[in-house]
């Protein structure tokens, strides 16, 4: 009978303090996660932008670049599988997480590839392995293409930044009305944001939502900007051709944000490719099947 009353007692707490202070218990369950993966924050600082990233593990260096109105807690869950092996990094890129913001600022591919190098030369590193998921795909896509002799291989999850990745009725739609699930004009749309962006969603409790939710609703101007910015970057095959860097491409086949297309576009471009499809998973590989993606990834690793 105590023991039921201790219980109920728990429940109760955790119920107001999740009602009452939310941001602080994603804080919290955020840091659970991380402690979990061995990953630990650290802080950094580029051209004006405040740029916090997770680090753990040791070995070659892998650096993991979230997407388009992500973070670098995308690659938490995956990085459990990963840190045994690498020395993992993951950043959030200016205007995303909990990075710093510059209206003012340009956010295209090109400037975030160059804030990366420049976060890369301020913790000494010069040789490393490089993975991003859609928009963080596009950036490691075109950092390997700009500085081929620091990238020794690259992982591309449903990546951006080909003409194939862009097929279909949801860019059609964007680029007619301005009108896309990344971008959220109210806190409620984050549950739209979440199956459009997975066939599998991830279990998220409804206090964690509506904190992701009221973030994104207040980065909503400025992330329309740049997502203008991202449309209007040049994609991959205009400026490259025959990339020699070892990729392994990774795509959901329920993809609805970027088209499956967009793997074999990714597959012309690099020579030395290898292509995962990834059966009844959407446009977060790592977020649905961490598991699995990382079993992939080791395997692509083992046979370079």
């Amino acid at each position: 009978m105590i023991f039921l009353l201790l219980v109920l007692l728990v429940v109760i707490a955790l119920t107001l303090a999740t009602m009452l202070a939310p941001e602080r218990m994603t804080t919290i369950g955020l840091s659970a996660e991380r402690w979990r993966s061995g990953l630990a924050l650290r802080h950094a600082s580029v051209d004006g932008f405040d740029m916090p990233y997770l680090e753990g593990g040791s070995g070659e260096v892998l650096l993991l670049v979230h997407g388009f109105a992500g973070d670098k807690d995308n690659f938490t869950r995956v990085a459990r599988f990963l840190t045994p092996h690498y020395r993992v990094l993951i950043p959030d890129l200016p205007g995303f997480g909990d990075a710093g913001r510059d209206p003012a600022a340009s956010y295209a591919m090109a400037d975030q590839v160059a804030r990366l190098h420049s976060w890369l030369a301020q913790l000494g590193i010069e040789r490393l392995h490089l993975g991003g998921n859609s928009m963080g795909g596009f950036i490691a896509a075109q950092f390997a293409a700009t500085y081929p002799k620091m990238v020794d291989s690259v992982w591309l999850l449903d990546a951006a930044g080909t003409a194939g990745a862009y097929e279909g009725p949801l860019l059609e739609r964007y680029q007619q009305t301005g009108e896309m699930p990344l971008l959220l004009r109210r806190e409620q749309d984050f549950d739209y944001l979440l199956a459009m962006t997975t066939h599998r969603a991830p279990f998220i409790p409804r206090f964690m939502r509506g904190v992701y939710g009221r973030r994104a609703v207040a980065d909503f101007d400025l992330h329309t900007r740049i997502m203008r910015e991202l449309a209007e970057s040049p994609v991959l095959e205009s400026m490259y051709t025959n990339l020699l860097t070892p990729a392994f491409i990774v795509w959901g086949t329920q993809d609805q944000i970027m088209h499956p297309n967009g793997a074999q576009a990714l597959a012309t471009l690099f020579s030395k490719a290898r292509v995962r499809m990834m059966d009844g998973i959407g446009h977060l590989p790592m977020v649905e099947a961490p598991r699995q993606a990382a079993m992939d990834y080791l395997a692509f690793r083992r046979a370079l």
